[in-house]
């Protein structure tokens, strides 16, 4: 069970695992809504053809909540075919940090709004969309403690100098994410 801090509300937590081209990513979440997605460390990168580009719910998942089926779907299409991610619905979250109002909220509601598939922001840049040109480092804060990510991109977010910064999930994940993301991008060009 997980009570919220007011008390009022109280989810049954589920746990699924995607198998995915980068590891198993544990998602939690309720019926409300998505909890977390906690991504395996990399200790080498994938690459395209140790990485099979396939998606799929480990174990026998019995009844598992809606939030949690369309963030699998999502995140099969994030890595499968990134094109039908505009056309699904994103999971609702309900993490208490993305509940109550705050500049970390703020931020993490700019970067899933405007930032998107194969683009990169600076945290500066990210901290001027949120309305707080000065937050750069506060920006940093915010991606750390991110419970959703690849939803919500925080790999997206490097450094003005070009260089990508750190990541939660560990540089090689950013790295394989943003490498992803750009050749997806430059088929869906072709």
């Amino acid at each position: 069970m997980v009570t919220s801090k007011e008390g009022a509300s109280q989810c049954q937590e589920k746990h699924v695992v995607l198998l995915s081209p980068v590891g198993k990513l544990e998602i939690s979440g309720c019926e409300t809504g998505l909890h977390e997605i906690k991504l395996p460390k990399l200790s080498v990168l994938p690459n395209g053809t140790e990485a099979l580009m396939r998606c799929e719910l480990s174990g026998g998942v019995t009844s598992v909540p809606e939030p949690l089926q369309q963030c699998a779907a999502w995140l099969s299409a994030y890595f499968c075919e990134p094109s039908r991610t505009q056309q699904l619905p994103l999971p609702p979250f309900h993490h208490p940090m993305l509940q109550r109002d705050s500049f970390t909220k703020e931020v993490l509601w700019t970067l899933l709004r405007e930032v998107k598939f194969g683009e990169a922001i600076s945290y500066q840049q990210l901290a001027e969309r949120a309305g707080n040109s000065r937050a750069a480092r506060a920006v940093g804060g915010a991606m750390r403690s991110n419970p959703i990510p690849i939803i919500i991109p925080c790999h997206r977010v490097i450094c003005s100098s070009g260089q990508i910064g750190n990541y939660g999930g560990g540089n090689l994940m950013k790295e394989w994410l943003l490498s992803h993301e750009k050749l997806q991008k430059e088929k869906l060009a072709d």
